[in-house]
């Protein structure tokens, strides 16, 4: 009879010491500044398309992102980012894009990652409403920085992006962007 009881005592002693919930899915805003890699310039002979070449005139732009963590390695993020501030001739660029994200390291409250996406973007050329919409390949990475249980801050967001076929040669825009995100499970 002792040893039921003693059997009893011990299972009454498991006790989880945490819970960890492995998803987790946060949302926020960005606000963002890019070069669009195009000035308006377009060729000369026809057929007419438009010319690749480093912009003087930055594209700013809001955007939103969703990141769902399922493992610690296993991560997605998608966004959307809209560049219509700050344009030159109605030139505008608007990137929708998904694909993993990586932690690289992760100290103090900050979390430092890479990330690869892919989707697309829609253009506007000019003020005579010449837009396409066209594949982006993303790599970049960045900074988050966690300020409460459920509140963080992207301190820092690169992107280098490749869009493969544009007009009749490439486009390669870049750019930094910033901001808060929330959270919600």
């Amino acid at each position: 009879m002792l040893l039921a009881f003693g059997a009893l005592a011990a299972r009454a002693q498991v006790v989880e010491a945490a819970r960890a919930r492995r998803t987790t899915l946060t949302v926020g805003g960005t606000a963002s500044v890019f070069q669009p890699d195009f000035e308006g310039d377009w060729s000369t002979q026809p057929p007419y398309y438009p010319v690749a070449k480093a912009s003087s005139f930055p594209l700013i732009g809001v955007g939103a992102y969703v990141d769902m963590k399922f493992t610690r390695w296993v991560q997605i993020e998608a966004e959307g980012r809209w560049q219509r501030f700050n344009q030159y001739a109605n030139i505008s660029q608007d990137n929708y894009l998904i694909g993993p994200r990586v932690p690289i390291h992760s100290f103090w409250r900050s979390t430092v990652y890479a990330k690869a996406l892919v989707g697309y973007s829609n253009m506007t050329f000019d003020s005579f409403g010449n837009h396409g919409q066209f594949t982006d390949i993303a790599f970049g990475g960045g900074a988050d920085i966690r300020l409460t249980r459920r509140i963080s801050i992207r301190a820092v967001d690169m992107e280098y992006q490749y869009w493969p076929t544009w007009g009749n040669s490439t486009l390669s825009p870049y750019g930094l962007s910033a901001g808060i995100g929330y959270r919600v499970f």
